[in-house]
């Protein structure tokens, strides 16, 4: 029953966060050092993993690449026009309505709705959406920003160094590639928990434009995904993937982005942190629709 998978599929993932939000609620923990680890090994360690395994082959992921990317740019394309009819700054609406939970959410998700074999597909997509936030998102920040501190970040070389493996066929040593995929395994569940704890600081003072952006997040995403679908040529996993990817959330990125340039760190923060409390709502309402 569509019902009873669909639970299946949410409640660990709401459940982890639960966690991490009662959790931060007793302690209070400084997640800092956790979160650091976790962008700079944990989750390196994971896409290096899986980009350099012997079964992963890059060709496959071509279209689904380009569907991801016209899926952030042309979401932004469409925020920015209610940014612009709200009267609120593009920088502070826009990059939340573009750079999505595809770590946090999107993985597990993956995992949980479709099995181990979706991974790949998941992490093509978090890569994606994670490299324009590093780029594109930088940049909309800040036009002087340097391309060497892009390329420098962790997930950045892991990527590159993953998928010249990848392509030139070589093999990571097998005890070595088993202790990298310990150290990736344990990045999902830190990055849900990390969520939780972040739930805890939703400013209700900006609630108008976090309601707003908790809607036009994921509605101007499957608005590009239906959008897109006729010019792909997607296997039924990858379009199911797709329409998960375009109802995600804001990613937290945006706020620490925010706060790093005063960008109204305060409504970015609002827009995010509801946005991700409406996912309760939106994905599985996305997810019956991809288990079709």
């Amino acid at each position: 029953m569509i019902i009873v998978r669909l639970f299946n599929i949410v409640f660990p993932i709401f459940s982890i966060v639960a966690v991490g939000y009662l959790y931060s609620r007793w302690r209070r923990p400084d997640m800092t050092a956790a979160n650091q680890i976790n962008m700079t090994v944990l989750l390196p360690a994971l896409v290096f993993n899986i980009l350099s395994d012997k079964d992963f082959h890059l060709g496959e992921y071509g279209q689904l690449a380009l569907g991801a990317a016209a899926v952030v740019l042309g979401s932004g394309l469409l925020a920015a026009l209610v940014a612009k009819a709200a009267h609120i700054s593009l920088k502070t609406f826009v990059p939340p309505m573009m750079f999505t939970n595809s770590g946090n959410m999107g993985l597990p998700l993956a995992v949980l709705a479709f099995g181990e074999q979706a991974l790949p597909a998941a992490v093509v997509l978090f890569l994606i959406e994670n490299g324009l936030h590093f780029t594109l998102g930088t940049y909309l920040m800040d036009h002087r920003a340097h391309l060497l501190k892009v390329v420098t970040q962790p997930i950045v070389m892991a990527t590159i160094v993953g998928l010249s493996f990848s392509l030139f066929g070589w093999l990571v040593p097998e005890t070595l590639d088993t202790a990298i995929g310990m150290l990736g395994q344990a990045s999902i569940p830190l990055l849900l928990f990390s969520l939780g704890t972040r739930l805890t600081s939703v400013d209700f003072g900006e609630w108008r434009v976090g309601v707003l952006g908790a809607v036009v997040c994921p509605l101007t995403g499957i608005i590009m995904v239906l959008l897109v679908r006729p010019f792909l040529d997607l296997t039924p996993l990858q379009f199911s993937l797709l329409i998960v990817f375009g109802t995600l959330p804001p990613a937290v990125l945006n706020y620490l982005i925010a706060e790093q340039y005063r960008q109204e760190p305060g409504k970015v923060a609002s827009i995010v942190l509801m946005g991700n409390l409406a996912s309760f709502i939106s994905l599985p309402i996305a997810l019956a629709f991809a288990l079709l």
